[in-house]
């Protein structure tokens, strides 16, 4: 790092930028610099103009002051430079999509602050407590401090209601008839003071009580619709009623088809959407361990294969029916059977590979494979005895076909979807929900709550559902153009954020747009800053 010192030639003082380093041979040396030498007669700087510029170029503010030869005595000039690009597409994409307008409409007093922290949560990623510096050197819109302290204090003051009435506005807003994908979560915390934190089914796999998050995303928009949060303890098949009619007064149950995973399947979710949501439009996945899904793959084992139920989606070759059932003896509903030979034998080929390889080390090590309960699921291994002086091993073939029994299967149930190709379509799209937990928790900061009270956990989610919609509107935008084929989303961003603004005596003065900065804006049919 360097430093400034100052140094007195012939009664003249100057103030010089000292860098250490090492030379070639690894001996520590010093570079000095002079970079402006005191005024006599009032002791103040006067830098050289290749000093300014440099620090100019950093996003460094100097203030010079201007002396008589060149400058009106009492005028002072201050030189600072912003990035701006980035929170300029930010800010366009958020009136374009109408969330700005929904924003000053529902958080009349802070909506700016709250924009500005899910801005910088899409540009950095990084953790809220450090929003204050990025603000600083972003052209963001004017607000009050942003430092740790004050952001804790905002989460403070936004309530129950204005998040509330926030998330159905936005969903009437994105209630364009579009297919929403229904998903939950676990957001794990250190803390002891949230009372929604508690111990259940970790998805991350961590010894961690949790927070669950539960997400509508449409599926042709990619924009988040609704979201709701509930304790870490319960489990997934009792947050879809819960949900449903939280988003109820924004969006009419005409208006959704929920996809759902198969951890939301069960008799009494499928029961309560087709008797209390008579109206709901859905689309499940259902697991093996339902009787119903066992008994459909074992009727079309043997002529499901066949060329009239080939179905091509992407670079998959599958086969798939319909067929539809009885359910509890009193209702209809459409049952789709998919098989996808490709995937049936890479999963077989793959068990046989690893149960061949356990042999192998049963015949080098058989102690050891005796020691290791994964290997006891699919061999019976028999130690020596009176009778036998050598290990025996052989295979659990039962075990093997077990495992296999449904490799390559999937079943989904839908009370109006008849058609198999249009409900796989359908139900291959749910992974925008899927992206949109990704995005949260790898790129907008909710891997961790870092928050130690209910309402701040409420808002940081608040402010992190923002920033998602934000991101998705970019993705989506820039899958639809082909600028993946160029970028990556952070190249994009670190692209637009060389473009900066520069303030000289209060005059703004906009940096010129690259070719690439061009397209970019071109994509997003966003005119070019000015």
């Amino acid at each position: 790092m360097a430093a400034i010192i100052k140094r007195t030639i012939n009664g003249q003082t100057y103030l010089y930028e000292s860098s250490s380093y090492r030379d070639e041979e690894g001996r520590p040396r010093s570079r000095q610099i002079i970079i402006a030498k005191l005024d006599p007669a009032t002791g103040t700087p006067i830098y050289n103009q290749e000093y300014i510029e440099r620090m100019d170029s950093q996003g460094t503010s100097i203030e010079i002051p201007k002396t008589e030869k060149s400058y009106t005595e009492s005028a002072i000039l201050k030189s600072v430079i912003k990035r701006y690009g980035a929170f300029y597409l930010f800010r366009q994409i958020g009136e374009q999509i109408g969330l700005i307008r929904i924003m000053n409409e529902t958080l009349p007093y802070c909506w700016q602050q709250v924009f500005n922290i899910a801005c910088y949560l899409i540009a950095t990623g990084n953790p809220i407590a450090y929003c204050s510096d990025w603000i600083e050197e972003t052209e963001a819109l004017p607000c009050k401090g942003m430092s740790a302290s004050a952001i804790t204090e905002l989460f403070k003051t936004i309530t129950d209601s204005e998040r509330t009435n926030f998330y159905q506005r936005w969903a009437i807003l994105r209630s364009e008839r579009e297919y929403l994908a229904l998903d939950i979560t676990s957001v794990s915390s250190y803390s002891e003071l949230i009372q929604y934190v508690e111990w259940g089914y970790n998805r991350d796999k961590e010894d961690l009580p949790q927070i669950n998050l539960c997400l509508l995303m449409g599926e042709e928009s990619g924009l988040p619709a609704f979201q709701a949060i509930y304790s870490g303890s319960i489990r997934d098949v009792s947050t879809l009623k819960t949900t449903l009619k939280l988003a109820a007064p924004a969006l009419p149950l005409d208006k959704i088809m929920a996809v759902m995973d198969k951890g939301f399947c069960s008799v009494a979710n499928v029961n309560a959407m087709l008797n209390d949501c008579q109206s709901l439009r859905f689309l499940i996945a259902a697991p093996f361990t339902l009787k119903l899904a066992k008994e459909l793959v074992e009727c079309e084992k043997q002529t499901i294969d066949t060329i009239s139920n080939t179905i091509l989606i992407g670079e998959d070759v599958i086969r798939g029916v319909c067929r539809e059932c009885s359910w509890n003896k009193k209702q209809k509903i459409y049952a789709h059977i998919y098989y996808n030979p490709s995937k049936g034998v890479a999963i077989k080929e793959s068990l046989y590979a690893n149960i061949a390889s356990i042999l192998e080390i049963h015949k080098r090590h058989p102690k050891k494979a005796v020691n290791s309960g994964k290997y006891l699921k699919y061999l019976k291994i028999e130690p020596p005895n009176e009778a036998r002086p050598e290990y025996r091993v052989s295979v659990r073939d039962n075990a093997v076909k077990e495992a296999l029994a449904h490799s390559g299967w999937l079943v989904t149930l839908s009370n109006h979807i008849e058609d198999p190709t249009k409900a796989i379509f359908i139900y291959r799209s749910k992974d925008v929900v899927e992206k949109g937990f990704q995005a949260m928790k790898t790129q907008l900061d909710l891997r961790r709550l870092r928050v130690h009270s209910d309402i701040g956990m409420q808002n940081k989610v608040f402010v992190c559902f923002i920033a998602l919609i934000i991101r998705c509107r970019i993705h989506r935008t820039m899958l639809e153009n082909g600028l993946y084929m160029k970028m990556t989303m952070t190249k994009l961003i670190l692209t637009l954020e060389k473009l900066k603004v520069q303030y000289i005596s209060g005059n703004r003065i906009l940096f010129p747009l690259t070719k690439e900065q061009k397209q970019i804006f071109d994509a997003f049919g966003i005119a070019y800053p000015q």
